[in-house]
């Protein structure tokens, strides 16, 4: 078929509106030896059991080699230093993602082995990528976080914005459908299911509110059971708290509790409150 050259004109002028923007363009080769080669250094004895010491810097060889010449295609300057911090950052990310895996194997009787949480397991494959897509955050990457952290979200079903603050032992059970916004807090030991939003009141003065927390806390010791939404950057669900399926969150809750719902709408009871039992959720 023959196009018009008034087709082509008006699909090129409609191209010209944006040829003064920024461009950064990333090679699909580089992106993927960077996420699979740093997944390899992370989860090496898992991914495969039968590795050697002398394996480890062949890895962080191109690693190197793939990140450095991503950022050079995004011109960002001094971009050895942003390698060599990312590099000497794997040991600690190392550490958050066993102490998920520990926490996945010892809340889930379904799971029979951590080879299985890494190798299986979509919550933490999601965490995995949000851990690397942090740190480059972190470093003032966010366009490669955003990157990093969308292949997490297409394989997972699970978004998580890479600039999201989120603590020790993270559990992700199931996962489909969970939302964590941009400033979200996460403390230690928490766990989400599937469908859990955690997310912002409200968009309506858009990029007004960029650089403001819009997204809630959650702290230490908190579950959050399946398509709960928690919304507002100035909402707090308190240390040790249960928050169940479907609820409908948009003010503080205290330490302690349990957020249900009856046929009698939204109930909040305290965990050291007798007269408040029975509820129907337990940590």
């Amino acid at each position: 078929m023959a196009y018009s050259e008034d087709l082509v004109d008006r699909i090129v002028d409609s191209y010209s509106t944006s040829r003064d923007e920024e461009k950064i363009f990333h090679s699909k080769e580089d992106f993927n030896n960077f996420l699979e080669t740093s997944k390899d250094i992370l989860l090496l004895d898992y991914r495969e059991p039968d590795y050697t010491r002398e394996d480890i810097p062949s890895l962080l060889q191109r690693t190197e080699k793939s990140l450095l010449s991503l950022l050079t295609e995004e011109k960002i300057d001094n971009p050895q230093d942003k390698v060599d911090a990312y590099l000497n950052s794997l040991p600690e990310i190392r550490r958050l993602l066993s102490g998920s895996a520990r926490a996945i194997l010892h809340g889930d009787p379904a799971a029979d082995s951590i080879q299985e949480i890494v190798i299986c397991y979509p919550g933490f494959i999601a965490i995995t990528n949000y851990r690397i897509a942090n740190q480059l955050y972190r470093l003032s990457l966010p366009f490669l976080a955003r990157l990093i952290a969308q292949d997490g979200q297409r394989r997972t079903g699970i978004d998580i914005n890479p600039g999201a603050t989120i603590g020790e032992n993270f559990f992700i059970d199931h996962g489909t459908g969970i939302v964590v916004g941009q400033t979200c807090v996460i403390g230690d030991n928490v766990k989400l299911y599937q469908g859990v939003t955690l997310g912002a009141l409200s968009l309506a003065k858009g990029s007004e509110l960029k650089g403001q927390k819009r997204h809630p806390t959650i702290e230490d010791n908190c579950t959050i059971y399946s398509c709960a939404s928690i919304f507002g950057g100035d909402t707090i669900i308190g240390e040790g708290s249960t928050i169940g399926s479907n609820t409908y969150i948009t003010r503080s809750i205290p330490k302690r509790s349990v957020v249900y719902n009856s046929k009698d709408g939204t109930v909040i009871a305290s965990k050291d409150d007798p007269s408040q039992s029975p509820h129907p959720f337990e940590n």
